[in-house]
């Protein structure tokens, strides 16, 4: 469970319990994504052979 207490914020860790933490499944997720696009994306293979032109 995150670290929201349920005497700090009883709403949102009833939300927590119910629906998971939604939040930190999309931090998750959207830092798996930026690896991704970072591998995708690497141009500096590209960089070097122009650069050894």
């Amino acid at each position: 469970m995150s670290s929201a207490d349920s005497t700090e914020a009883p709403i949102y860790a009833g939300l927590v319990e119910e629906q998971g933490d939604v939040p930190a499944e999309v931090r998750r997720v959207a830092e798996e994504v930026l690896r991704e696009a970072d591998r995708a994306l690497d141009f500096g293979t590209v960089r070097a052979a122009a650069a050894a032109r």
